[in-house]
């Protein structure tokens, strides 16, 4: 019997970081600003380091680490990449053995590029994780599961979270759930219709909006209609505002711990693993926004998404976070 199940991507990062790096101001991008080096020149690198990554990979890490029984269900290369993240996914204590391997396509990676103390950008090669097909899920297997865990899942394998979802359901296996870009974009209606089955929704503040339709920052209003949505529990992530969380009963609330960092990523599957984690141990909510801030914490502490995150019984040298809790009104 597993405690828990995560399906999403799985990726080989490489995280450089440079002070040659430099932020401008430029109208031709989105955010306003971009990345620069100098064109034609040699730019020399203070740090490079290899990780691996994904939603899939990094929760799985960390639901191990705090001795959860942990299967992950993914697509790979059939490539040195692809080893490294098996290597490591099976020396963390994760069940390897629904990972399938693919010759369509390489295991994905992304480039991490860092200007120190100041942004970075993320270069993305999507890969063998987005081919997954239902054909590759064990289904019949899953079923000696507690929990599943859904990262985002995109490409052809978003084809796969109807169905994974459904057969949660038809097989009373608890969801958690952290939607990703397709789940929020073309497949939001699908999203929306599969919300009454989910145990834990983990989204940020805008994915918020777009589920409800409500403006993140109307907060009571906003929870009224995911608790109209969600049976379970609806976690809405703030940033640098910490988190607020819906059970039905309550809405609690939780800044985040003062520290440094690293770098962010992984910082929001060390959130909702560590969160639903304490969730599946039989914690509270409140104990469940302590850990899950606490993972995310150790997280950016360093580089690669699991490098930072806590074994069980660790907290890090933070302060635990308070959390407040406010009755709702019927």
């Amino acid at each position: 019997m597993y405690d828990v199940i995560t399906f999403g991507s799985a990726t080989r990062d490489i995280f450089v970081r440079g002070k040659e790096f430099k932020i401008i101001d430029s109208p031709e991008f989105v955010t306003g600003k971009a990345l620069a080096v100098e064109a034609g020149g040699k730019i020399y690198i203070e740090e490079l380091v290899f990780a691996t990554g994904g939603g899939g990979t990094n929760c799985a890490a960390s639901f191990a680490l705090q001795g959860l029984e942990t299967a992950y269900v993914g697509l790979i290369g059939n490539d040195q990449s692809g080893l490294e993240v098996f290597r490591e996914m099976n020396d963390l204590g994760v069940d390897c053995s629904f990972i399938k391997t693919t010759q369509k396509a390489s295991t994905p990676h992304s480039i991490i590029l860092s200007a120190l103390g100041k942004d970075r950008s993320i270069l993305v090669y999507e890969g063998a994780s987005h081919l997954l097909s239902l054909e590759d899920i064990p289904f019949e297997r899953l079923k000696r599961s507690r929990w599943f865990y859904l990262s985002g899942l995109s490409g052809e394998a978003s084809k796969t979270f109807e169905p994974i979802i459904n057969f949660a359901a038809d097989n009373k296996i608890k969801l958690a759930v952290n939607p990703g870009h397709d789940q929020l974009t073309k497949d939001l209606d699908v999203l929306k219709k599969l919300l009454n089955k989910i145990d834990i929704l983990l989204v940020n503040q805008e994915e918020a909006t777009l589920i409800t339709g409500i403006y993140f920052k109307e907060e009571e209003e906003l929870f009224k209609k995911f608790d109209e949505l969600v049976p379970g529990i609806a976690v809405m992530s703030k940033g640098k505002d910490g988190v607020a969380v819906s059970d039905g009963k309550n809405i609690y609330r939780a800044g985040i711990p003062e520290s440094g960092y690293v770098d962010r990523t992984g910082s929001g599957d060390a959130f909702g693993s560590g969160f639903a984690a304490t969730i599946i141990n039989g914690g509270s909510v409140s104990e469940a926004i302590q850990f899950g801030t606490a993972n995310a914490t150790g997280t950016i502490q360093k580089l690669g998404a699991k490098n930072g995150l806590l074994k069980k019984g660790e907290w890090g040298p933070w302060e635990k976070v308070q959390v407040s809790a406010q009755g709702i009104k019927k």
